[in-house]
């Protein structure tokens, strides 16, 4: 309790500097929720009107969260693993149509029906590998090893029937990336897209690698106090292994707004709902839910590893971004402070 008591006191001194609604709601909701530390950035037409880092960053050190401190993003990796998917389909190199076997050679023959549209939109019909045991970080499984040990579990429905949120899919896309292009996947993403963003402090959240600036990731134990989080992660690779800033993520998003990655062509495919086979509609492109907030147009993702979660929202009509990263366990917390931050400038 001393510790949460301490990051009041800083959150307390940070709000004498700085009065606005903005620091009121987050130093409230840091209050009520187990927030060690986060960073936070807002645009509006374009602009920076918002960027500001709360708590703590590091616990042991006492360090404060800036917005230059790095983060584990989580599922919002998903989006970029989605747009290297089509830059290569740009290059001529793949179609989303295309079978999965087509590129991943030692795919079982159940998988047969599974194309790369059916990876990008959850509706695979894969069991989703992070619920299963045995894919530790610490294995470093290779891409036929992975394949092997998800074949061993049947498909939960025929693809494209029905829609489950699925890791696999996504890690297997890291590695039609990694085939198709002969690139590392890392080495893919950092060439085609973080490097040419100057996204200098986006990368692998690999922990044996120096990151400057990394966060620690905390959980909380049954008494409400901060424990570091458990080191045994899971290898969630191109599904969810990202480490960013919010200045990063800003930057990603006025490339998105430009169209300098993708074309205006590939992002209408990345933001299309999902059609289900019974002709029904589910509210997610490639790698983004696309669910309204209250009548407003609302383009996002969240993100959620041990220790961390992550929201980027756009509200592309608005011409509204927030972008929050924390330090925390709690499921959702990052979207629910982001959604709640929209309102505060929607109007709701």
């Amino acid at each position: 309790m001393r510790i949460r008591f301490f990051i009041a006191i800083l959150l307390a001194f940070a709000g004498l500097a700085r009065a606005d609604k903005v620091d009121d709601f987050v130093q409230d909701a840091m209050r009520r929720h187990p927030i060690p530390g986060l960073a936070l950035e807002i645009l509006q037409n374009g602009a920076v009107v918002k960027r500001c880092g709360y708590g703590m960053a590091d616990l042991e050190w006492q360090a404060a969260v800036t917005p230059e401190t790095v983060f584990e993003i989580g599922s919002v990796s998903k989006q970029f693993t989605a747009a290297g998917i089509l830059l290569l389909a740009q290059d001529g190199k793949l179609s989303v149509e295309d079978k999965l076997s087509k590129y991943l050679t030692s795919v079982p023959e159940a998988w047969d029906g599974i194309t790369i549209h059916h990876l990008l939109t959850h509706t695979s019909g894969l069991p989703n590998y992070t619920t299963l045991d045995g894919f530790e970080y610490s294995r470093h499984l290779t891409e036929a090893q992975f394949i092997r040990k998800i074949a061993a579990h049947p498909l939960l429905f025929a693809p494209g029937a029905k829609w489950s949120y699925c890791n696999t899919g996504f890690n297997l896309l890291g590695h039609v990336i990694q085939d198709v292009s002969g690139q590392p996947y890392w080495e893919f993403m950092r060439s085609r897209i973080f490097a040419p963003l100057g996204m200098t402090n986006t990368t692998s959240r690999d922990p044996r690698q120096v990151i400057l600036h990394r966060a620690r990731g905390y959980e909380t134990n049954a008494a409400g106090q901060f424990v570091n989080r458990d080191s045994a992660i899971t290898d969630v690779f191109s599904a969810g292994a990202i480490v960013s800033t919010v200045d990063d993520i800003a930057k990603w998003s006025a490339a998105l707004d430009s169209q300098q990655i993708v074309t205006a062509s590939s992002e209408q495919q990345m933001w299309t709902p999902t059609k289900l086979g019974d002709g029904k509609t589910r509210d997610y492109g490639f790698g983004w839910y696309l669910e309204p907030l209250r009548g407003h147009k609302n383009i996002g993702h969240s993100g959620t590893t041990d220790g961390f979660s992550a929201s980027f929202q756009r509200f592309p009509g608005d011409r509204l971004v927030i972008i929050v990263l924390t330090n925390s366990d709690e499921s959702g917390i990052a979207t629910k402070i982001a959604k709640d931050l929209a309102l505060l400038y929607l109007g709701g």
